[in-house]
């Protein structure tokens, strides 16, 4: 490893190179801006990444001629370059991720790391992000890297001896921050509908945004409850220092909260640093559906756009326009479905607008709105008014179900298109 500027370390990356930048809130935010920096001397750079937090200088409109994002998921962001066509998305599983660049799918010519500095014995810690860094990191020409005293030193599948980095520079910058959602009532209700869903003992996938955060407020007098989730935030943090989240019950990687990457604020990061009880795992393990059906009661909660009256769940898109990705929603749907007692869990608000004047609930799909979850796969969706239960029901008694948890200013007139359009 050589210590060297941010404008050094970046100085090899050339034009139609292809470069993975580390996610979330550990994106090395100074080699990225060194390499921005650059932009008049280089072209169709390709940006491989999923969501990362910060203002993200290669997204900018006239950045275009020089860099180009690829899209693993979709961030806040990324959305408008995404949807502009100045950047590409590219579907994946997030389980997939690490195959991409292993298998030479998709060839990396460098990637961008940040990560606390090194131990005694030469090791730094990929801290608050490992999702699918260790295969890129193997799968990458050139390894250059941010070395930050403020990034927690993670343990478990997170470290980077200093024998991998080529390049590498000194910085002192907080970790990005992502603050706490705030709850209303509607979510909050979900929320409740949630917890009475989770049995004690049972091991959670629990996200980032309201409906998780508001979830876990429920959760105070549970048991033994566990993570291995591909995510987590500062919520994850109330649940153990509360003694709701042990991890006692968990068949495998007992008593250690697993995941892939984390966002939240600098008491997250506090909490994660140095902890035994934290372990991160890149996101082929997290997200392995063989591992995730392995926890019993495995309760798996994610979000959606809409769902339609049979189930279908969009969650990447609105209409023909790119939102999000598809992330890790099929990966722990299916497995926590499989899990012994296990509950695969769609959430989401039952509509939208200033007025409720949106059901997402819905007769039919927007146009070029995306599944990303099938009828087949979806078990339990969760609404403000209540839980819709589908498994082993047939189109007309899913119907049923999904409009008794739609918003009632939209009851009667889903029942009539479900009539007049599907028989239902």
């Amino acid at each position: 490893m050589r210590i060297v500027s941010p404008a050094e370390a970046v100085a090899g990356i050339g034009s139609r190179h292809q470069v993975y930048v580390q996610c979330a809130s550990a994106v090395p935010e100074v080699l990225l801006e060194a390499l921005v920096a650059r932009a008049p001397e280089l072209s169709d750079v390709s940006m491989v990444h999923l969501h990362t937090e910060g203002p993200g200088p290669h997204l900018a409109p006239e950045m275009a001629p020089h860099f180009r994002h690829r899209a693993l998921f979709i961030g806040p962001n990324a959305r408008r370059a995404v949807n502009e066509g100045r950047a590409d998305f590219v579907p994946v599983f997030l389980s997939d991720v690490p195959d991409l660049f292993l298998s030479g799918a998709l060839p990396l010519d460098a990637v961008l790391i940040h990560v606390s500095p090194p131990d005694a014995h030469g090791y730094c810690s990929l801290g608050t992000s490992v999702e699918a860094m260790r295969a890129a990191i193997t799968a990458a020409r050139t390894v250059i890297a941010q070395i930050n005293p403020r990034m927690p030193r993670t343990l478990g599948e997170s470290f980077v001896h200093v024998s991998e980095i080529d390049l590498a520079c000194e910085v002192d910058t907080p970790i990005f921050e992502h603050a706490r959602p705030e709850i209303g009532p509607v979510e909050r209700q979900i929320g409740a509908f949630i917890a009475e869903l989770v049995p004690d003992g049972a091991t959670l996938q629990l996200g980032i945004g309201a409906i998780p955060a508001a979830t876990a407020e429920f959760l105070d007098g549970k048991k033994d409850l566990g993570i291995h989730t591909e995510m987590f935030t500062d919520a994850v943090v109330d649940l153990v220092e509360k003694g709701v989240v042990t991890g006692k019950a968990k068949a495998r990687n007992t008593g250690k909260l697993v995941t892939a990457f984390m966002m939240g604020t600098r008491r997250l990061y506090d909490f994660v640093d140095d902890n035994p009880m934290v372990e991160m795992r890149a996101v082929d393990f997290t997200n392995d559906t063989h591992v995730i059906r392995s926890f019993r009661a495995m309760t798996a909660i994610n979000s959606a756009i809409e769902v339609d009256l049979t189930g279908q769940v969009v969650a990447d898109s609105i209409g023909h326009r790119m939102y999000s990705g598809v992330g890790g929603q099929m990966d722990f749907i299916r497995g926590a479905a499989l899990a012994p007692d296990g509950r695969a869990i769609i959430a989401l608000p039952a509509a939208a607008g200033k007025d409720n004047e949106i059901s997402r609930i819905t007769t039919a799909l927007k146009a070029g709105a995306g599944v990303v979850t099938t009828r087949a796969h979806v078990r339990t969706v969760v609404t403000e008014f209540g839980v819709a239960e589908l498994w082993g029901k047939s189109l007309r008694e899913r119907a049923k179900a999904l409009i008794a948890v739609a918003h009632p200013n939209h009851r009667d007139r889903l029942a009539f298109e479900a009539r007049a359009v599907n028989g239902l």
